[in-house]
């Protein structure tokens, strides 16, 4: 695969800035895409279907390009990123049409709460006091703002079974991202975790008997965006950043998505924003802020500290 040198070296404080970033541009994107699927009116799990083989055939169009064809060791080493990807997308859906929206978001929600225990366990990442108090905070304001923005649909155990298990799921996609840069660059674990949703989500729209045949032009339309918005620059960017920032961290930024598709659909969809969201919305926004913040305060001190030298990064994928 051709390289370059990177700007940033592997570890330096200035790799972890462009990874906080490209984590806030991730969530940001995965937000929009949330509006853009509640716009579309195809059913989820067919969307779902449409959406990643288009996007998996779009990757691996332009792995061939640049001379890293698709490979059996990508599938290989991504199949276990691609079995939570596609049966998170199965179980959120599912859950969202058989419990309130407020239980299957609150309970997603908790999957911070999850990783960070895995990355400390089995990462040996170090989440110092600080910054745990401020992601409780940040899961407090999510809490708020998902509360104060919902109303009170019927209520199903299982569909809230559901939501605790697409929360594990979401949860593990995230551990084996991190995982997976010690076999495969972030565009080959994308691509392969997209082409096993793929496998995971026909069977299961066709035993559910969701309409598979072909779009409208408008939801062409819509579809292409949420491949650009949700995929290209989401999952992509997240991927990326994931093996520059710690894993506890890309986890907490996902707070962000129910806080800024709030601010998004007030803006595109009129949807209303009272006091009452406006408070928690503020509230996980400066927690956020606080977190990056002493990440790249800690970084720059044990950089300063230690004047160690780093390996230079060339793995521009």
């Amino acid at each position: 695969m051709p390289t370059m040198p990177s700007v940033a070296v592997e570890g330096s404080p200035a790799e972890l800035t462009q990874g906080l970033l490209g984590a806030a541009i991730a969530v940001t994107a995965w937000s929009a895409g949330t509006i853009l699927a509640k716009a579309t009116d195809m059913p989820a799990l067919s969307l779902g279907v449409y959406r990643f083989g288009i996007f998996s055939l779009l990757i691996v169009l332009w792995m061939t390009s640049r001379g890293t064809p698709m490979r059996f060791h990508v599938i290989r080493y991504s199949a276990l990123g691609g079995l939570a990807l596609g049966l998170d997308i199965a179980f959120f859906f599912t859950a969202v049409r058989l419990t309130t929206v407020v239980n299957a978001t609150l309970i997603g929600s908790l999957q911070p709460v999850l990783v960070g225990v895995v990355a400390a366990v089995f990462f040996g990442e170090t989440i110092r006091r600080s910054d745990a108090l401020w992601s409780l905070v940040a899961l407090i304001g999510v809490v708020g703002v998902i509360l104060a923005s919902n109303g009170s649909p019927e209520w199903s155990l299982k569909g809230d079974l559901l939501s605790f298990a697409a929360m594990f799921m979401w949860g593990g996609y995230f551990i084996f991202s991190k995982k997976s840069k010690e076999h495969l660059t972030p565009t080959e674990f994308t691509a392969g975790t997209s082409i096993w949703s793929v496998i995971i989500l026909l069977p299961l729209t066709v035993a559910f008997g969701q309409d598979l045949s072909l779009p409208s032009t408008k939801a062409w339309g819509q579809l292409a965006a949420m491949l650009v918005v949700s995929g290209i620059i989401g999952h992509i960017l997240m991927n990326w950043s994931l093996v520059r920032i710690p894993l506890w961290v890309g986890s907490t930024f996902t707070l962000f998505i129910p806080v800024a598709a709030a601010l998004m659909a007030w803006v595109f969809l009129d949807e209303p924003l009272t006091l009452g969201q406006v408070i928690p919305v503020a509230v996980v926004i400066f927690a956020l802020a606080a977190i990056v913040r002493g990440q790249s305060t800690a970084k720059t001190e044990a950089g300063v500290a230690s004047g160690d030298a780093v390996e230079i990064d060339t793995d521009v994928t």
